[in-house]
Parts: C-alpha cells; sequence; structure tokens
C-alpha cells in the first residue's frame, strides 16, 4: 500500500511504500516493504525488490496485482506506475494491508516463452494478459481468440484491440474506469500506447479530426444487449470534456442532456437488455477547426410503435411511462390525472416494481436533462399530459350498440378523462375511435369499425401520438443543439459522427419491426466488410504487392434480396400494401414465387404464415402477420381530424404535417388575439376605475396563449404581468431560453431530420401525395446515413455480450450453449478474418509523393520520389522485408514501422535544429565579440570616459529621470512631481496591488493541496473515496489538477495529497532548475532570488533599451549564477549590467522543472487562445489560471506585475506588451513532448498571444487604476480649496456671530470629507462601476 512517513503528512511528498508478496520458488521473505518515488514504474519497483529479497537479476519477473480477495490477477506493464494503480484501490486498502483484505502486489518469476509461472508448482496464469491487441497473438484460431478475451475479462479488462478495431465485453456492471482522470489519462496518447479502453478511441478520432482535418466517425454494432448505446455515452462524455478543456461554450451542456431525455422516451426494458434502444440514433457533433463544439445534429430511425400496445410479458413498456407514474408529485398525479401504473391495460403484461425508488429517481433526473436541453415547465406539463392520454386511449373498450348497428366506447370516465387531457369534443372523440370515413368523389360514407378494427384504430392513435411526440421532442433538441452561424456564415467545420444502430434481434415471434431492424444491421455489416476487406484487399491487388486474399462471408445477396428492384422483398411488399384485395397470404405467396430459388430465401410449408431469411447471423423466422398493415401504419386521417379539433395548441403542432407552416400560422393567429386583447383591454380601462387589474388580466391570459401556440419559441416571465403579489417561496428563477425558435431556424432543423418524421393521411378523395410506406422511407433514411457515414473516416466498436442471462461479470463460457452465444456473436462480426487481414494487412499506406514530403529530411538531397529511393531509405533503416512492401503508386508499411519511421524523423529534425541553434549562436557570440572589441579600442583611445550613472533607489532614479526630461522654467516643480510620484506609486500602487492581488482571482486552498469545483454528472460515475457510484445529474466534487472525483460528502475523509501539488516548505539550498513550490513557504510566497532580481530591475533599469531584447556578457552571467545559486544574500547586484540581470530571469524561468503555467495546462491555455471571441478567451485564460498551484500563481502574479510595469515605459524601452510575450512565452508556457519539433513550432503564435493576453488585459486593468487615482487626487486638492474658503467664511461668521455651532459643524464636515476620501483609497478596484461610481459620488460631495 501507500503509506506516509511517521504518521505525518510530509513536508515533500518525495518516497511512498509499497508492500509486495513474493510468490517465487526459493525462499524469501513472506512481505517485502519498498520505499520508492510516487511516479516510479514497474520495471523500477521490480528492480528495487529484487535487490531487497537478493534474486537473480538475469532472469525476468512480473508485477501482479490482486484486486478482491480469490479475484483476477492483472499483469503490470514495465511502463505503469503502481502507486497509481493503488490510488484506484478502496480508502482502506491504500495503507498497510494484510494480504486477506484482497488489495496487493505479487512479485513472482517470467519465463523465457512470456509465461509467468506460478513458482509454486500451481496453476499458471496465462500470457495472454500481455496481449492488449488481439493481432498479437501468435497463433489466431477461435479458440485463441476467445481464450485471450476471457482471460482479460475476468482481469477486469473489458476492452481490447484488434489492430484499430475496439471490441467491447458488455460486464452487466457499471466499472470505475469512466471519470474525468481516464480522460486526461488518455488525452491525446496514440492508440496502443495505453492499455484499450473506449476513451482512446474517442480520443484517437477527435485528434485525428484536428490534425487531418477530415470528419470522423464511430460505428457501433452488436447484439441487442452488447452495451451500444452505453458505448454511445461515454463516447459522448469524453469528446464533449475533449472540446471543453476547462471552458464550455453551453453546446456540450445540451448534448450531455439530450441522451437521457432521449433514452427514456425511446428506450425500453427487453428480454436481453434492461436498457435496450427500440430506435436507432446517429450522433453528429460540429466542430470548429480549432476543436471547439459548434453544434451537433441527432437524427433517429425507426421507433418501434408497436411495443407501445403489445409486447411480450417479460419485456416492458418505454421506460418514461414508468418514470411518471411512480416518480411523481401528488399534485402532478392531479394535474395529469395518473393511475397506478396495473391500472393501466398497455402496461399489465407481467407489471413488477421491484425498482421503484431506481424509478423516482430516473424521474428527477429526466426533469433536469429536459430542462439542459431547454424544455420549460410548461412543455414538461404538455409533454407529460401527452403520455398520460395515451396511456388511457389503451384503457378505451368496446361494446356491441343496442340497436346493433356500430360499437360504443367506454367506459364514461375513461372518455372523459380522456377528451380533458387532449382538449377535444367527447363526441368527436367517440366517432374517431368507433368510425371512419371514406371520402368519395361526390361524398363522404361513414362505415362502422368492426371490433377488431376498433382496437387495432385505437392503438393506432396511441403509436400515432407517440412517435409524433418522439418526433416533435428530436426537433427540438435539435434546434437547442444548433448553432445559428450554421445558417448564417460559411465557417467550415469538422464533425464526428457516432452512429449507434439497432441490435441484431431473433425472438421467438419476429415480425415486420424486426424485418427492418435486421435489414439495417444487414447493410451496417456490409459497409464494415467494405471497409475491412473489400477496399483493402482491392487496393493491395491494384497495387500489385505479394498479398494472399483473405475469404470472409459476403453479405450482399442478403441485401439484394431484401432491397433490390424490382423483386426485392420490400419492393413486393410496397406493390402489395397498394391493393385493396391483397393479404398478408397473397404477399407471402408472391414472396415465395419470386424467390423460391434464391439461397437467402428460405420457404416454409404451405400451411405456415412465415418464411425464413438467411442472414449473416444465421437464419430467422419472420411470421408475415401484420406486414401490409404496418407497412401504412400512418397516422389515420380520422385521429389527425380529431387532435386537428384540439383546444390544446401543443396537441395541433404535434400532428401538424408542416412545422414550418404551422409555426408561421400560430404566429399569425397569435398577433390577431394580440389585437383583440388589446382592444378589450382599452375599453374595460376606460369604462372601470380599476383599470390596472381589468388591463393585466387579459395581458396575462396573452402570455399564456402566445406560449400555447408557440411553445418554447415565446417564454415571458409571468411574474412581471400577473397582478397578484410576489410571495416569498416564488424565489425560483424562471428560466429563459437564449435562442428563441424562427421560422428560418426551424427550416432548417426540419431539412436536416424530415426523412425520418411520422407521415400522416388526409382526409381527401384525391390525395396529391399519398404518403411513402414505412419501408421505403426506413430504406431511403437508412441509405441517406450510410452516405454521411461513408464521407467519413471510421472507427469500429464491436460490443459483444458476456452471457444470455444478464448475470453480472459474468463469462459463462464452460456451458455449451453460453459458448454458442459468446462463439456466434464473434462468427457473425467476423471477428477471426478480422484479426487475421489487420494481423497481415498494412495500416500505414503513402503516395510516393506523400512519403516524400513527409520523410523529405532522411531522403539524400537528390531523391525523388522514385521507389528506389523510397527502398534504398527502407532497407538502410534496417526494416524487415516482411513488414513493408512497394506497390505501384503507394508504399505500406506496418503500424510499428511507420512509428518507427516518425521517430527517426523526429531526432533527425532535432539534430538539424541543434545545428543551426550551433551558428546562429556562433555568429551572434561573433557579432558581440566584434562590438566589444570595437568599443574596448574606442575606450582605449578616448581621452576622458563617461561617468557611470548608478541608482541606488527607486526615488532617486524617478527623480533623476524627472529632472533629465524638465525644462529650466519646470525644474521648481521637480520636486512636487516626485513628492506626487512618491505619494501615489509607493504608497497606492504597490501597497494595494500587492494586498488585492493585481486583480487576478483569488484562490481558495482546499483539503491537501486539492482544489475542487462541483460538476453535473452526466453518465454514471463512482467516488474515488468511498467507492459508492455517483448518479446521472448528481453534484460531484472534482479537483481540476489530479483529477480526483468524490461526493460531496467525502471531502473530509481525503488523506493523500494533490499529486500535482506541492507542500509549503523552508526553500532549500539550491534556487535554479528547482519547483517553484519547492522555492516558496509562508514566509517566502515568491522565491527569493527572482524577487531580487525583478526588483533590482525595477528599481534600475525601467528605461533601459532592450531590457529584456539584449544580452549581457556571457561570464559575468556565469559568475552571478553562481554566487545567486549558493549565497544569493550576499550578492550585489549593482555591480552587474542590467541585461545580465535580465537573461538571468529569464534563465530562472527556463530551466524550471515544470514551467510556471506547468506541462498539464499547456494544451488547455493554446485551446483557450483557439476561442474565436476575445471575450471567450480572456475568461477561458483566467479560468485555467484558478487550476494553477498557488505557489505558481503567487509567482505568476509578480511577473506579470513586473512586465506590465516595463511595458509602460515603453517610449524608453522599447518593449511592448508584444514584445515581452514574445520573450517569456517560451520561457513560462512550454511543450513537455519534444519529439515532433513541427508541432512545437507551430504552437509559437499561440503560447505568445496567450501571454501577451495576460500582459494587455492587466496593463488595462492598472491604467483604468492611475487614472482612477488621479481624479481622485484632484477631487483632494478641489476638495481642500472648498475647506480653506469655508474655513475663512465660518472665522468671519464665528467673530460676527459667536455662535459655537458652526465651528462644530465646519469640523464634522471636514472629518466626514476626509473619511469619505478614505473610503475611496480603499475601495477595491475589481471593475468599473464600482469605484466609478463612488469616485463620482465623493467628488461630488467634496464640491457641493
Amino acid at each position: 500500500g501507500v503509506v506516509l512517513k511517521a504518521g505525518e503528512r510530509p513536508r515533500k511528498k518525495t518516497t511512498v511504500f509499497l508492500q509486495i508478496y513474493p510468490r517465487l520458488p526459493q525462499d524469501t521473505a513472506a512481505c517485502c516493504t519498498l520505499q520508492v518515488s510516487p511516479r516510479a514504474t514497474t520495471a523500477t519497483v521490480i528492480q528495487n525488490a529484487g535487490a531487497t529479497l537478493g534474486l537473480d537479476m538475469t532472469r525476468h519477473y512480473a508485477l501482479l496485482e490482486v484486486r478482491q480477495d480469490g479475484g483476477a490477477e492483472r499483469m503490470l506493464r514495465h511502463s505503469e506506475i503502481p502507486v497509481e494503480r493503488v490510488l484506484l484501490w478502496p480508502p482502506g486498502a491504500r495503507n498497510q494491508h494484510p494480504q486477506e483484505e484482497g488489495y496487493y502486489f505479487i512479485l513472482q518469476a517470467q519465463g523465457s516463452g512470456g509465461d509467468l509461472g506460478s513458482g509454486t508448482g500451481g496453476s499458471e496464469v496465462s500470457s495472454l494478459e500481455e496481449y492488449d491487441d488481439l493481432c498479437s497473438l501468435s497463433t489466431l484460431t477461435e479458440d485463441t481468440i476467445l481464450a485471450a478475451l476471457r482471460q482479460r475479462f475476468y482481469k477486469h479488462n473489458i476492452y481490447t484491440y484488434a489492430s484499430g478495431i475496439l471490441v467491447a465485453i458488455n460486464p452487466f456492471k457499471f466499472l470505475p474506469i469512466y471519470n474525468p482522470k481516464y480522460v486526461k489519462m488518455y488525452n491525446d496518447q496514440p492508440l496502443g500506447k495505453l492499455s484499450p479502453h473506449i476513451f482512446a478511441v474517442a480520443d484517437v478520432a477527435f485528434h485525428t479530426m484536428l490534425k487531418q482535418q477530415e470528419n470522423q466517425c464511430v460505428v457501433i454494432s452488436g447484439e441487442s444487449g452488447s452495451g451500444k448505446t452505453q458505448s454511445a455515452n461515454f463516447l459522448i462524455h469524453c469528446l464533449t470534456a475533449l472540446s471543453q478543456k476547462g471552458y464550455s461554450s453551453g453546446v456540450e451542456r445540451t448534448i450531455l442532456g439530450a441522451g437521457p431525455v432521449l433514452e427514456a422516451f425511446g428506450n425500453a426494458k427487453t428480454a436481453q437488455n434492461n436498457h435496450s434502444s427500440r430506435f436507432g440514433k446517429f450522433i453528429q457533433v460540429n466542430y470548429l477547426e480549432s476543436g471547439v463544439v459548434r453544434g451537433a445534429v441527432v437524427e433517429k430511425y425507426f421507433l418501434e410503435k408497436c411495443r407501445l400496445v403489445f409486447r411480450d410479458r417479460s419485456e416492458r413498456n418505454y421506460h418514461v411511462f414508468y418514470y411518471l407514474l411512480v416518480g411523481a408529485s401528488k399534485e402532478e398525479q392531479r394535474e395529469f390525472s395518473l393511475l397506478h401504473p396495473e391500472d393501466y391495460a398497455y402496461l399489465q403484461q407481467d407489471f413488477n416494481l421491484e425498482d421503484a425508488e431506481d424509478l423516482r429517481c430516473e424521474f428527477k433526473r429526466l426533469h433536469q436533462a429536459m430542462e439542459m436541453v431547454g424544455f420549460l415547465v410548461p412543455t414538461k406539463k404538455q409533454i407529460f399530459s401527452v403520455l398520460s392520454a395515451i396511456l388511457y386511449l389503451g384503457n378505451v373498450t368496446y361494446s356491441q350498440s343496442e340497436d346493433g348497428q356500430g360499437l360504443e366506447a367506454g367506459p364514461a370516465d375513461v372518455l372523459y378523462t380522456l377528451s380533458d387531457l387532449l382538449e377535444v369534443k367527447q363526441e368527436l372523440l367517440v366517432e374517431a375511435l368507433t368510425k371512419r370515413k371514406l371520402m368519395m368523389a361526390n361524398n363522404t360514407v361513414v362505415l362502422h369499425y368492426t371490433l377488431d378494427e376498433a382496437v387495432t384504430a385505437r392503438d393506432s392513435m396511441a403509436k400515432s401520438l407517440y412517435s409524433s411526440l418522439f418526433d416533435w421532442i428530436v426537433l427540438h433538441i435539435n434546434h437547442a443543439l444548433l448553432n445559428r452561424r450554421d445558417m448564417e456564415e460559411a465557417v467550415s467545420c469538422l464533425s464526428i459522427g457516432i452512429l449507434d444502430i439497432f441490435g441484431f434481434e431473433d425472438f421467438q415471434t419476429n415480425s415486420f419491426e424486426q424485418f427492418c431492424i435486421n435489414y439495417s444491421i444487414e447493410k451496417v455489416h456490409y459497409y464494415f466488410h467494405q471497409h475491412v476487406f473489400t477496399l483493402e484487399q482491392e487496393e493491395y491487388q491494384e497495387e500489385g504487392i505479394s498479398w494472399s486474399p483473405i475469404d470472409y462471408k459476403d453479405n450482399l445477396g442478403c441485401i439484394h434480396l431484401i432491397s433490390q428492384k424490382p423483386t426485392g422483398l420490400f419492393h413486393i411488399l410496397d406493390e402489395e400494401s397498394n391493393l385493396s384485395q391483397s393479404t398478408d397470404n397473397t404477399l407471402l405467396e408472391k414472396f415465395k414465387q419470386l424467390h423460391h430459388d434464391n439461397p437467402y430465401f428460405v420457404p416454409t410449408t404451405v400451411m405456415e404464415p412465415a418464411f425464413i431469411i438467411q442472414h449473416f447471423t444465421g437464419t430467422i423466422k419472420y411470421q408475415i402477420k401484420d406486414f401490409r398493415e404496418k407497412n401504412t401504419d400512418h397516422m389515420r386521417p380520422e385521429i389527425v381530424s380529431l387532435l386537428r379539433s384540439s383546444q390544446r395548441a401543443f396537441m395541433r403542432q404535434l400532428i401538424g404535417s408542416d412545422p414550418v407552416a404551422f409555426f408561421r400560422w400560430g404566429i399569425l393567429r397569435s398577433t390577431i388575439h394580440i389585437i383583440a386583447v388589446f382592444k378589450e383591454a382599452g375599453r374595460r380601462r376606460a369604462a372601470a376605475v380599476q383599470g390596472c387589474e381589468y388591463f393585466l388580466k387579459p395581458l396575462y391570459s396573452l402570455v399564456l396563449v402566445l406560449h400555447l401556440w408557440l411553445g418554447n419559441t415565446v417564454y415571458l416571465h409571468l411574474s412581471v404581468f400577473s397582478p397578484h403579489r410576489k410571495t416569498k417561496g416564488s424565489k425560483r428563477k424562471q428560466l429563459i431560453p437564449k435562442n428563441l425558435m424562427n421560422s428560418r431556424s426551424l427550416k432548417h432543423i426540419v431539412g436536416l431530420t424530415r426523412h425520418d418524421l411520422t407521415p400522416r393521411s388526409l382526409l381527401h378523395p384525391h390525395p396529391r401525395n399519398q404518403p411513402s410506406s414505412i419501408s421505403a422511407q426506413f430504406q431511403a433514411s437508412l441509405n441517406q446515413l450510410l452516405e454521411t457515414v461513408g464521407r467519413a473516416e471510421p472507427f469500429f466498436i464491436h460490443c459483444i455480450r458476456s452471457n444470455a442471462e444478464k448475470n453480472l461479470y459474468h463469462f459463462n463460457a464452460f456451458t455449451d450453449v453460453t459458448v454458442c452465444v459468446f462463439l456466434q456473436q464473434m462468427r457473425y462480426t467476423g471477428m477471426l478474418e478480422t484479426v487475421r487481414i489487420r494481423k497481415s494487412g498494412y495500416n500505414a499506406k503513402f503516395t510516393f509523393k506523400e512519403f516524400q514530403e513527409k520523410f523529405k529530411v532522411l531522403l539524400p538531397k537528390e531523391a525523388t520520389s522514385a521507389p528506389k529511393d523510397i527502398a534504398n531509405l527502407l532497407q538502410k533503416m534496417g526494416l524487415g522485408q516482411s513488414t513493408y512492401q512497394i506497390g505501384k503508386t503507394k508504399v505500406f508499411l506496418k503500424e510499428r514501422e511507420r512509428q518507427h519511421l516518425q521517430d527517426t524523423l523526429n531526432k533527425e529534425v532535432m539534430r538539424h535544429i541543434v545545428i543551426l541553434q550551433r551558428w546562429f549562436r556562433a555568429c551572434l557570440i561573433r557579432r558581440h565579440f566584434l562590438c566589444k572589441k570595437d568599443a574596448a579600442i574606442r575606450i582605449q583611445v578616448s581621452t576622458y570616459m563617461k561617468p557611470h550613472i548608478s541608482y541606488k533607489v527607486l526615488m532617486t532614479g524617478y527623480c533623476n529621470c524627472v529632472s533629465s526630461h524638465a525644462g529650466a522654467k519646470q525644474l521648481t516643480e521637480v520636486s512636487l512631481v516626485v513628492n506626487l510620484f512618491q505619494s501615489i506609486l509607493d504608497g497606492f500602487i504597490r501597497g494595494e496591488i500587492k494586498r488585492e492581488g493585481f486583480g487576478l482571482p483569488v484562490k481558495l486552498d482546499s483539503p491537501l493541496g486539492h482544489m475542487f469545483s462541483t460538476y453535473q454528472v452526466n453518465i454514471r460515475q463512482s467516488c474515488d473515496l468511498c467507492g459508492f457510484y455517483i448518479w446521472v445529474m448528481e453534484k460531484a466534487y472534482m479537483c481540476s489538477a489530479c483529477k480526483l472525483i468524490c461526493h460531496k460528502k467525502c471531502l473530509s475523509k481525503i488523506i493523500t495529497d494533490c499529486s500535482t501539488r506541492c507542500d509549503d516548505g523552508e526553500p532549500g539550498c539550491l534556487h535554479f532548475g528547482v519547483q517553484v513550490c519547492v522555492l516558496t513557504s509562508k514566509t517566502y510566497p515568491i522565491p527569493m532570488v527572482l524577487l531580487m532580481m525583478l526588483e533590482h530591475v525595477e528599481m534600475n533599469g525601467l528605461y533601459t533599451e532592450g531590457l529584456y531584447r539584449k544580452s549581457g556578457s556571457a561570464s559575468h552571467a556565469r559568475e552571478l549564477h553562481q554566487l545567486l545559486e549558493i549565497n544569493p544574500e550576499t550578492a550585489t547586484l549593482e555591480n552587474y549590467s542590467i541585461h545580465t540581470v535580465t537573461g538571468l530571469v529569464k534563465r530562472w524561468f527556463r530551466e524550471l522543472p515544470d514551467p510556471l503555467l506547468t506541462y498539464r495546462l499547456y494544451k488547455d491555455f493554446l485551446h483557450a487562445v483557439e476561442l474565436p471571441e476575445q471575450s471567450e478567451r480572456l475568461r477561458a485564460v483566467y479560468q485555467k489560471l484558478d487550476e494553477l498551484p498557488s505557489a505558481n500563481f503567487k509567482t505568476l502574479e509578480r511577473l506579470v506585475f513586473h512586465l506590465v510595469r516595463v511595458a509602460k515605459e515603453e517610449e524608453h524601452n522599447r518593449m511592448s506588451a508584444n514584445s515581452l510575450a514574445i520573450v517569456f512565452a517560451p520561457c513560462i508556457l512550454r511543450s513537455q513532448d519534444t519529439t515532433d519539433p513541427f508541432l512545437v513550432m507551430k504552437d509559437v503564435s499561440k503560447t505568445t498571444t496567450c501571454v501577451e493576453i495576460l500582459i494587455s488585459e492587466q496593463f488595462r486593468r492598472y491604467t483604468e487604476k492611475m487614472k482612477d487615482i488621479t481624479e481622485l487626487e484632484y477631487a483632494e486638492a478641489l476638495a481642500v480649496n472648498q475647506l480653506k474658503l469655508k474655513r475663512q467664511n465660518t472665522v468671519r461668521t464665528v467673530s460676527l456671530h459667536r455662535t459655537p455651532y458652526c465651528c462644530h459643524e465646519v469640523g464634522s464636515t471636514e472629518s466626514s470629507i476626509m473619511s469619505l476620501y478614505a473610503v475611496a483609497l480603499r475601495f477595491p478596484f475589481t471593475g468599473t462601476k464600482g469605484p466609478r461610481s463612488l469616485k463620482r459620488f465623493v467628488f461630488l460631495s467634496l464640491v457641493y
């Protein structure tokens, strides 16, 4: 465990203790306690343990991590840091602990072949644990892949690579590996450098998009219950975290809030999955070229409407119904007329409320998520009212009428409540549920439903309502995610798409829904095959390289069977659906007649109403019943007419065929109503005495009308218009949406998502536009989706179920049934073939021209892009013949060889840079030498020397400066100016700036050096202290430095220091090349040597030209550096030139092991500079300053104050804010990664801009404060003159009238005036409004 010394908090966290338990054949101690540094790697720990135990270090050893008693063992890689693994253990297991606690490290021998020997003759830990990538397996078979995945699964590693493809096994249990520290861990790391993780895929997609300026997409596939939806949530969470960089624009919050809303309305519990998505979705996140989120679009595909009215007994309806019924308050139950869940016919299949408490919590989170995407309280009430109406529809029953001519609907109370919720007339509701109208050429025929037709019409109405509600929610989520600049500016943007498509389904009864879902899986699988197999192997053959083709199952024949014109099953279905005489049986016969000889179509017996399709996963039987009806399941014309007559505008908006036209019509109606309300208010006001009350009531109703008609588009603060007074309980701030909807934005959104809106039939004898069938609409939307995905570079994630019973963290691979389930998933995803082609293929490919441009530094000068020159280079580097091939136009490389080439290129570039630096420095030294030589000659021949002026103190220097600039007539005013400067600058500026922190944000120390801030959790995470969950929408505390996350109640349990902070201590013996926190303490808040040099420059060098641009003597610099390093108290800086001192100031910052603005925040500051608006850049930079360690923050504060003083004298020293930023940016803000010098050079302008922002902003604040001081002094002088006059008048009055009261008044007046002036001087200059208003108040008080 990690143990602190002597039971107390150490002064500096330099060492920790690890307890290692040897498992070796020779006799050793039972436990070995090692003292190592916090950043010690596994290799270092093994070396120390071997030295302590006296082991033979010529052998190989491995360090294993054991978590939980009897649990799996995980071997640590040599580059991993064991202390970081310990910090992931429960708090009770981080200190000293016995072996039976279940959390400890094991040291054991490693065989020459890579296997780990147990050392005791017991069972062996398989070497498969070493393989994060399945392509590393020496033998590729289904058994070895299965064994590798099982081995990793029991090591709590659910992610595995197959080259660039991620395999994710669903453990049916939440693992604590998705906290913010993991986002930080995988940030900007190459794929494969760290252990496999879904955050690694998100990070690589994000940075690949930025580097290559190309769109990316992530395709998630797998069976239902394999964890696709959760994987999509993790990707969204990581992508938004990467784009924020500590500064959020608000779009990220909306994106994260959209997920829970869509899942509540579109997910349900099934036999395979407790949280199954019953619709497909594609989320496209749009970015600016700098990586800032610009907006997003959510597209949904094929909502499973039939689940609303019927499903298997082991399954549930959509989540939102249970959330509402269980979690609603008593007031909401009354408002929406809610019953108990078991009282609804649509919810009665095997209903059990064992998770009632969870449902209540989910309902609260749904409320919060809806607010995040902009749904106001009235809108949420409208949505919940529609949900209640849908449930009541299921309770409508039918009986034969007394005259026997038709049906009667009931019960009466259900019809009354339903009509009230829909706000339609009960008579029209009953008519729509029992009769249908047939439009003829000359008249309308009314027909009565049969019992089956009536039930179908009722269920159709419920499905249509729910589908339209879901469409409306998606539409308004997209509007909340819309960036208005997308319609106004032609700014190029990039995108990352996440495709969370359906899971493959094979139930006991498969119908039209499963047919469409499985067809979509066929299309996505074909897309995967095209990229992984077909296109890859075709390119190898076209280039003529040596390649043995890999066979794979092609599913194109199945796709043609279903969708190819004119005999595809979908097209036959559309034809039969338009024929009134056709039935499901005739449809089946036509299927069999046209495809009896197709190998993918398996006909059934004559009497069985079903057909079988040979999918790539196997054969699936589909029941033909209701295929035709479901294919034309539009919103029926009777339902459209009924809901159009509703008094509720929201209901009319749901069934509107054109949202844009409805929006415009709503504005027109509202405008007419406004005019009528104002006229009525005017008449009432003229006729009544209490006109205000009569005027406000109709105006208040007007606001309600506006909201009902326009939904979220118009929402005013109702309390402004309400005639009632506010109560104490009405303190809640009313949310007002920032981006109100208009017809232009709505039209833009509808154009993006129109492909999957619910079609509506109209009552018209000759409809011009017949709504397309469900299958045709589904095919069109699917084709559009694949076109969008095809334009981006894909990443693939294969999700696999670990077992069929949904058991928690159970890989039941020893039963025949589960093996079949797991192997079946492996086989139909083509995992074995995928691993083979990835292992034998070439991941890196360059055209000859691209190769020459990228690696021209490595090629000879006279080399061209000819294959011969490239081959010579690869042979010269010693690459094996099997690791690369040269084709007709391209070079193909393995990933390892490509990385080797890149590393060699970086080293060669660095070598060239060093050579250039040598020549450049030689030229500078030569020029400097010649200048000194010329100066020495001039001095030798000079007859006299110019006296050297030395300024001992600041006031002496300022006095001499003023005297030199003053004319002959102004010499008498020099002392006045100097005194004024001393009183203002020394007495106010230095004191106030030092105490107020120079305008930088005030920093508060948190427990043990942590810097906590609160944020709202968007995916379930785990507390690093107590180990319990932090649920979605809860508040969590996160350290911005080390990314520790915990509950608020757990803050008091923190016992470990922040891993990125240093403790305060006394300064050490060294003053250069030491961390800032080591050089500071409570006595020395700023490093002593730095403070000495800065104060010396401020007193003696502010007027020196080129203060920080020119360099001093190298020998003098070495001498002074040695003196300051050993004994700075004895150093006399006046003996050295000012340029020597300034050179050491820059050297002090350059030699810091961690720069002043820290390596950790380097990319965050660059990201802040890339923001488009100046105000956003400034705010983002200052937000990142809050995350600096306390010592760095105070030192930066002093440095910026110094640079402002230098920039203030730009007229003399020629050092502007930009010049100072150019000089100091490389000193205080630099990257830790120097492997690629080109990237570092690209960041120079950004780092300079960042430092210049700090200097310029503080210069502006400095100037404003000085201006305020000047105005206050003017007010003081004016007040003194007024007092003198008042005293003279008062003395004269007293001598004449002898009234003592006047003298007392004068004394109090003088005292109050001076008190006001003192308050003005003490007023903190934190803004412009406060000081300016107080200054004006003081000025007026003094004058009048």
